[in-house]
């Protein structure tokens, strides 16, 4: 059983070790837009920002057995105004998930991902948006399986 709770700055260790993991594969596979070992002082202090944030929910996920922290998720209020071609809306971006690699396909993530849309449901959010690399097959996989389908590409080239 997994509980999902807002993190407190006190968390922000764990969160910190949480993220290395995803940082590493990003930095691993597109080391020309990630740096290869970020300041963890920086990283810490970002964590700590993000949870005073009044748009951002940072979502903890604790294994039931002995409340440890197994996952975390950051999701953001977007809102767009009306314009010219486009309809005013609230989504809930998701810009951050992790989940231990001990816990990995233990429901972690799943229970993530529903504490998001749950908040962004009370946020008066119609919409959760997920950018994921093209390399990182696994979390594409993992997003589609939970019923989040493709909404555009962003394409690049070295010039």
């Amino acid at each position: 059983m997994i509980r999902v709770r807002d993190a407190a700055k006190g968390d922000a260790a764990g969160l910190v070790e949480l993220h290395a993991g995803v940082h590493e594969l990003h930095a691993g596979q597109r080391p020309d837009v990630f740096v290869g070992e970020p300041d963890q002082a920086r990283v810490e202090a970002f964590f700590h920002g993000l949870v005073d944030e009044p748009a951002v929910h940072v979502l903890v996920a604790e294994a039931a057995s002995d409340g440890s922290v197994v996952g975390y998720a950051v999701a953001r209020v977007v809102e767009r105004e009306a314009g010219l071609h486009v309809h005013r809306s609230a989504a809930m971006k998701l810009e951050h998930l992790a989940v231990d690699p001990v816990a990995s396909r233990g429901g972690v993530g799943s229970a993530l991902l529903e504490a998001v849309r749950e908040r962004g449901r009370a946020a008066g959010c119609r919409r959760l948006h997920v950018n994921v690399w093209s390399f990182n097959t696994s979390a594409r996989s993992f997003y589609e399986a939970r019923g989040l389908v493709p909404m555009k590409q962003q394409l690049e080239q070295d010039i």
